[in-house]
């Protein structure tokens, strides 16, 4: 079986996609040094009454940049369009853009949703009037159904721990040697040092970012709202205990705090467990704050609404704490066992390490996030109305105080998920948190640089799907920012 070459069948669209990427950097360039040497637009008005640019010039540089990047962009939907039709005999880009074919087909749905229905949608509506959010919430929504259908293997080539004989160190598109019944027959982007596919390894390396950095994310916004609300709110000493707590933590430097809490030994003495423990109670009394605030003057439906959902929330929290059917389970010492219907899943130890570390790491900064809103927004009148009419302070902290300040806190929850995800690979790459032979990317491009200087290929995927996701995640941030100052 011969090898597969990277565009195959389609090579004849490489010289347009290298002329259209040309003609798109020299209009950056140009942009740039023109913004600086050229003045600014002088606009006139037409006797009809419209506005006309009298700097023809930059117009004209505008245009090219604008035609040159739709060109490219539609020179590399032509590459994925023609390689699910043509699969293999559009080389590498071809089998990968017909692997992808389930995230392609739920990206065209979700955008086409989304749009039709942005004027119903708020903020994530609007969204879809910014460019640069558009690309970035692309790109981030790619690696999110990758992950997705990476983890029920609709994705992957083969085992991503799987070593084949012969495969080792092998460059992209090189077929398998022995090809089994129902097996693959490439090595899409090569093999590693261990003979272990580059291709299944990334992309199930995007699940493990999936199921950590955003849900850690949002666990560490739990904890930061609820202290920091009623720090900023009330003030005095609360304020100054929460407050010089949180600048404790802040100031040890981040990455060695976030090293110390994942390694083996810290790990063995059950601190991370213990941490869970009390971390992961946030999110309840969030919940059952959030619901008591809102229905407390309708006592018959609010009571058995935070039975209902405090119970299943204390649920998830037994079984997300738990691990081998204890609340604590070390090497040394185990404390209260819990019956089997109580613990729904186990979370496997190395994540739930680097879950509670981020959480920890990332609460004392959104708590100052979430405290310096709350200083200003109270003194703003609709929250003097909200107290005329007699409403309770945890009201008017989570109902008018909380929805006035999304803006910021969205914009910061998605950077922190980019940082979370940073975070992820530097732990990965040092070897800490996860166990060694973890797909995560970290990983992996630790694995790849050891060779780096002989084979790109093992390092390169995983570093540039980083690369992407992070850069998707600061597109989408400038995007919901742009268009939350709008609103």
């Amino acid at each position: 079986m011969e090898p597969l070459t990277w565009t195959g069948s389609i090579a004849f669209l490489n010289p347009l996609l290298a002329l259209a990427l040309g003609l798109m950097i020299l209009s950056i360039v140009v942009w740039m040094l023109a913004s600086i040497v050229l003045p600014e637009d002088q606009m006139t008005v037409n006797p009809d009454g419209t506005l006309t640019s009298s700097s023809g010039l930059r117009n004209l540089i505008g245009a090219s940049l604008r035609y040159s990047f739709l060109a490219s962009v539609g020179i590399a939907v032509a590459y994925i369009v023609l390689g699910i039709v043509l699969g293999t005999g559009a080389g590498i880009i071809g089998a990968m853009s017909q692997q992808f074919l389930p995230v392609w087909l739920s990206l065209i749905l979700l955008y086409a949703m989304s749009i039709a229905f942005k004027r119903k949608l708020g903020l994530y509506g609007k969204l879809f009037d910014s460019p640069i959010g558009m690309i970035g919430f692309g790109l981030v929504m790619f690696w999110v159904f990758t992950g997705i259908f990476g983890a029920v293997d609709m994705i992957v080539t083969h085992d991503p721990l799987a070593q084949v004989s012969g495969m080792k160190n092998k460059v992209p598109g090189t077929p398998l040697s022995n090809i089994e019944d129902g097996q693959y027959a490439w090595y899409l982007l090569g093999g590693d040092n261990l003979a272990r596919d580059v291709f299944s390894r990334m992309v199930k390396g995007a699940w493990i970012v999936v199921q950590i950095a955003p849900l850690a994310t949002m666990f560490a916004f739990m904890v930061g709202i609820t202290l920091g609300l009623p720090a900023g709110y009330y003030g005095g000493r609360l304020d100054t205990l929460l407050s010089f707590l949180a600048n404790l933590i802040l100031a040890f430097p981040v990455i060695l705090l976030f090293y110390l809490l994942v390694t083996p030994e810290i790990v063995a003495t059950g601190v991370p467990n213990y941490m869970a423990a009390v971390l992961f109670i946030f999110p309840i009394i969030f919940l059952g704050v959030l619901l008591n605030s809102r229905y407390y003057t309708r006592p018959n439906f609010r009571t058995p609404l935070l039975i209902g959902v405090l119970g299943v929330a204390l649920w998830l929290y037994l079984s997300l704490i738990s691990t081998g059917g204890y609340i604590i389970n070390t090497d040394s010492y185990r404390i209260w066992g819990l019956p089997t219907y109580l613990d729904l899943f186990d979370i496997p130890g190395g994540i739930l390490v680097v879950f509670v570390s981020v959480v920890f790491v990332n609460s004392p900064t959104v708590f100052r996030i979430v405290r310096g809103l709350a200083l200003d927004i109270k003194t703003r009148d609709y929250v003097a109305a909200a107290q005329t009419r007699g409403e309770g302070p945890w009201y008017i902290m989570l109902w008018e105080i909380l929805p006035n300040a999304r803006g910021p806190l969205i914009v910061d929850f998605c950077l922190r998920i980019g940082y979370t995800t940073i975070l992820l690979g530097t732990l990965g790459f040092f070897g800490l948190g996860l166990p060694p032979e973890s797909p995560d990317w970290g990983s992996t491009i630790n694995e790849g640089r050891k060779l780096l200087s002989i084979y790109l290929h093992p390092a390169l995927p995983p570093a540039l799907a980083l690369l992407s996701l992070v850069l998707g995640l600061n597109l989408l941030a400038d995007g919901l920012r742009e268009e939350s100052l709008k609103d």
